[in-house]
């Protein structure tokens, strides 16, 4: 009996250009150490000032619903239509620097997308900025800019990916590491 843990990729997904790449990037991770994929999205509720009148409660599960759906298109363009085997989707709701830190006391590798190059800490967005002070795993992100996305349906995964794949793979996403300090 096999008793060693799977690893669990965890991915931020926005549909975003930068989000659909690192998508693909953590997939193909997920695939060659066998591990888990595990795709969230964060929505957050629109924000409105004090004295701004109430807007009724129908807002929150509509914004969840389009939340949904633009998981479910980003799973389907990236990944393909098919079932999709050691991989979950979920959709929360909150802060998504505060979502993806916590989320990631329960992986070993965070996946997000940037879409500057990774040149300085100062070309990066809030969130992943964030992630990578207080992750509590490894961070991997994905620059947009460089990676070579392609949309195209994706080969048989019994097939193995050839060396050739796995260069393209590492060369091509920029890779920022860090161990967070919270964990």
């Amino acid at each position: 009996m096999n008793t060693q843990k799977r690893p669990t990729i965890l991915v931020g997904v926005s549909g975003s250009r930068a989000s659909l790449a690192a998508l693909r990037w953590a997939a193909y991770e997920a695939e060659r150490q066998q591990g888990l994929l595990r795709a969230v999205l964060i929505w957050a509720p629109e924000q409105r000032a004090s004295y701004a009148r109430a807007v009724g409660g129908a807002d929150a599960p509509q914004a969840h619903e389009r939340a949904r759906r633009t998981l479910a298109d980003t799973l389907r363009t990236v990944l393909g239509p098919g079932p999709l085997a050691n991989t979950t989707a979920e959709v929360m709701e909150g802060a998504a620097e505060r979502v993806l830190v916590a989320e990631s006391a329960e992986a070993d590798l965070l996946v997000l997308g940037s879409t500057a190059p990774l040149t300085s800490l100062r070309s990066i967005g809030p969130v992943v900025r964030t992630c990578l002070s207080l992750a509590r795993c490894p961070v991997v992100v994905v620059s947009a800019a460089n990676f070579p996305l392609d949309l195209r349906p994706q080969p048989d995964p019994a097939s193995e990916p050839t060396q050739r794949d796995d260069d393209r793979f590492a060369l091509a996403a920029d890779v920022v590491q860090a161990r967070g300090s919270g964990g």
